[in-house]
C-alpha cells in the first residue's frame, strides 16, 4: 500500500467505478452474490432488519432489498465516498435505508437485526479482528438471527492459495479486465489479510453461532455464516 494511504482512502478513490469493476473482478459474481441472498432464511414479504457491514456502494444491499421489499437496511462503511454512491443508489427510498460512516472493526455495531450480511470486506481484518467482529455480530443479532458473509478466503495450503490466485488472474484477464483496473485491484488487495475457511468457521462457532455452513465456494470466493442460538 502507498505510504500514508489508508484502506478507506483506497476505496474512496475507487468508489465511482467500483460497481463497474465488480462483475469483472469477481468471475462467479451471479452465483456468489445470488447464493448470499438465497441464504437469508426469511419469507420474501417479511419485515426484517438487515445490517450490511462494509457496505461500500450498496451493491449487496440493493440485491437484498430487491429480494426482500419490506426489509429495512442499515449500511455501514469506513468510506464516506462509497456511502455517497450508495446514497444516490437508494435516493428513491430513503426511508428503507440508513447509511452510517462506521469503522466496524473499532467501533460498536448499531442496533439489533434479524440478518447481518457483508460482502468482500471482512478479509481486510486479521485473524484477531475477525474473531472479535464475529462476537460483535453475534451480539447485535436477535435470537435465531443469521449472519451471511460473502467473501474471499485463503487457501488451506500455500500451494492451494497459489492455485486460487493463478485461476483468478486468468479468469479476470479472460473477461477483459484492463491492466489499469487490475493494477488498482491488486493495490487494494495488498491490504488483504485473508484467513482460511476452516479458521473462520471455527471462530464463528467460538462466538456462539450454530449451523455454521458454507453453501458456496469457488476457489477463494466463499459464502459462509451461521445462526445465533435461540
Amino acid at each position: 500500500m502507498r505510504a500514508g494511504v489508508t484502506v478507506g482512502a483506497l476505496f474512496d478513490e475507487a468508489a465511482e467505478g467500483y460497481d463497474r469493476a465488480r462483475r469483472q473482478l469477481v468471475p462467479p459474481f451471479d452465483d456468489f452474490y445470488g447464493t448470499a441472498v438465497e441464504s437469508i432464511p426469511h419469507e420474501r414479504d417479511e419485515v426484517i432488519r438487515v445490517l450490511d457491514l462494509g457496505a461500500g456502494t450498496g451493491l449487496l444491499s440493493a440485491l437484498v432489498a430487491r429480494a426482500f421489499p419490506r426489509a429495512r437496511i442499515t449500511l455501514v462503511d469506513v468510506s464516506p465516498e462509497m456511502l455517497g454512491v450508495a446514497r444516490r443508489r437508494f435516493a428513491d427510498e430513503p426511508e428503507r435505508f440508513e447509511l452510517r460512516v462506521v469503522d466496524y472493526a473499532r467501533e460498536p455495531l448499531p442496533g439489533e437485526y434479524e440478518v447481518v450480511v457483508s460482502a468482500l470486506s471482512i478479509h481486510h481484518l486479521g485473524g484477531t479482528g475477525k474473531r472479535e467482529l464475529f462476537r460483535k455480530i453475534y451480539g447485535v443479532l436477535c435470537d435465531g438471527g443469521v449472519f451471511v458473509n460473502v467473501d474471499q478466503v485463503l487457501g488451506s495450503t500455500p500451494e492451494i492459495e497459489a492455485c486460487y490466485r493463478e485461476a483468478w488472474l486468468r479468469q479476470v484477464r479472460e473477461r477483459g479486465v484492463g491492466e489499469e483496473v487490475l493494477a488498482a485491484a491488486l493495490a487494494r488487495m495488498e491490504e488483504d489479510q485473508m484467513s482460511t475457511l476452516e479458521e473462520q468457521k471455527a471462530w464463528l462457532e467460538e462466538a456462539g453461532f450454530r449451523q455454521v455452513d458454507c453453501p458456496y465456494k469457488n476457489y477463494s470466493f466463499a459464502v459462509y455464516g451461521g445462526r445465533k442460538r435461540v
